[in-house]
């Protein structure tokens, strides 16, 4: 077989009838279907990103000014709509909890879908890392339980959050959906107070900067500064992608995986907007470029807590438990069908009696809080995992773009407005953002290749040899290989 897949194939049954080879190993690496519909998925797309409503976002005003965060933003908003529409199709073809690995496996080979893969990892192993800081600082901020923004309060984070994973995904998506409804609401109450303080003159007042090519008022930074204001427009967005990981747990999914996709993206663009466009014009573009609380403060223009702006903070909080509980979901996911097809160590596939898969919880878990812990850098995280996203991106609207043109006939039981040009202008915009990473933090793009060069060596040496052919998206692309071979005889 091509691509070094090593075949597990044996006969249909054993001597005494029992499961062959294949369906015993299976067995053992199997997901509770049918757990979500549409509106648990939909909200599940939500959480991944409500978080960067409540901070992140706003440092892009640092690095282009109100102007360059504004298009910066609408051209990532555009982005991922592009790259939603393909993956519902992508998702559609092909539900399984491989999500990108399992597109790209298809569309670019046995290399395509591991480099798709670990990007993938790479986002949703760090971004919890990252946000588990995040949710300590808002610990302490608050004065809750007396606690410290430190690796006790990481642990907890990781501890009751797995632990409710290992639960079941149905409890698991349900608790997520109740927080993120909780967050959201929240974001409303900032919009409506926060817009009846509106002024349009505070949107520009960060001074301009001398020199800088095309600057004014609305661009202090100049051209460049949109450009380097692409991965902080990104964090109205950053994880919606990962909705197809739930593909294998989820009610009818070529259905229900393009309805939630759709719907949650919605969501969200009309959350950015009314976010950024409300905390700018409330306080000003200059004293919310760089908090870390940039809602709270637009509801404080003299440093004074208001009701709102409490309720603000704590929805605050909630927004991140939101975010933080759905990555770990994504990254579990990600992390059991690469392993289950043997592009990682397959014991980390194993499923529970619950049908949860307790390795590819536990031991991104214990990395990240191993990486919370030990580093404290919750900004340098979340930029590694931009890096790895933007990589992702490319490669998953290059898989749409490829199976179109490769593959016409595949029955598509939805297909994407706009073909491959939607898709195109995915595949463009996402390259963009990936050389936009070098211009915010070079340190933190060069942290994400060394791992991807430690992840390929695994790959090339090891792993590329020993794949499982039995895998869902292994079979797929085994199918593929198949029919063209047919065409070719």
């Amino acid at each position: 077989m091509a691509d070094n897949v090593e075949s597990q194939t044996a006969p249909p049954t054993g001597p005494s009838g029992g499961a062959s080879p294949d369906e015993s190993y299976l067995e053992r690496r199997t997901l509770r279907r049918g757990s979500a519909g549409p509106l648990l998925l939909t909200g599940l797309g939500v959480a991944y990103v409500v978080s960067g409503d409540f901070s992140g976002w706003n440092n892009g005003l640092a690095q282009g000014g109100f102007g360059g965060l504004a298009i910066a933003a609408v051209l990532m908003g555009l982005m991922y709509t592009c790259l939603v529409f393909a993956l519902a199709e992508l998702a559609s073809i092909l539900p399984t909890a491989g999500g990108g690995y399992g597109f790209a496996r298809r569309a670019l080979g046995t290399w395509g879908g591991f480099l798709t893969g670990t990007a993938i990892l790479i986002e949703y192993v760090l971004a919890p890392a990252a946000i588990s800081i995040f949710i300590g600082d808002y610990v302490e901020s608050l004065g809750l339980f007396g606690l410290h923004s430190s690796w006790p309060v990481y642990l907890a984070c990781f501890a009751i959050f797995i632990g409710i994973h290992l639960w079941g995904v149905g409890e698991a998506l349900r608790f997520s959906l109740i927080v993120t409804a909780i967050a959201v609401a929240a974001i409303v109450v900032f919009a409506i107070a926060a817009l009846t303080d509106f002024h349009v003159d505070t949107l520009n007042d960060i001074p301009v900067q001398a020199g800088a090519f095309g600057a004014n008022s609305w661009l202090p930074f100049g051209i460049l500064g949109i450009w380097a204001a692409f991965p902080f427009g990104m964090w109205f967005f950053l994880g919606v992608e990962g909705v197809p990981l739930a593909a294998e747990e989820t009610k009818d999914p070529a259905r229900s995986l393009p309805k939630a996709m759709a719907a949650a993206m919605g969501i969200l663009l009309v959350l950015a907007l009314i976010t950024f466009t409300a905390a700018t014009g409330a306080r000003g573009s200059a004293a919310i470029q760089s908090v870390g609380d940039p809602l709270v403060q637009a509801l404080q223009p003299h440093g004074t807590p208001t009701t709102v702006s409490r309720i603000v903070n704590y929805a605050g909080l909630a927004g991140l438990v939101a975010s933080f509980f759905s990555l770990i979901f994504a990254g579990s996911r990600q992390l059991f069908a690469l392993s289950r097809a043997g592009y990682l160590p397959r014991f980390l596939s194993l499923t529970s009696r619950r049908k949860a898969p307790y390795l590819g919880l536990l031991v991104p878990g214990a990395l990240g809080f191993a990486l919370a812990a030990a580093t404290g850098d919750g900004a340098r995280m979340l930029n590694v995992a931009v890096f790895g996203a933007t990589i992702s991106y490319a490669l998953m609207a290059l898989s749409h773009i490829v199976l179109r043109r490769r593959e016409p006939g595949l029955p598509r039981p939805y297909r994407t407005p706009g073909g491959m040009l939607t898709s195109s202008v995915a595949f463009v915009l996402a390259c963009s953002a990936l050389v936009a990473t070098f211009l915010v933090d070079k340190e933190a793009a060069f942290i994400a290749l060394g791992v991807y060069v430690v992840a390929l060596a695994y790959f090339a040496f090891y792993s590329r040899h020993r794949l499982v052919a039995a895998a869902p998206e292994e079979e797929f692309a085994a199918l593929a290989a198949a029919e063209a071979e047919l065409e070719r005889t």
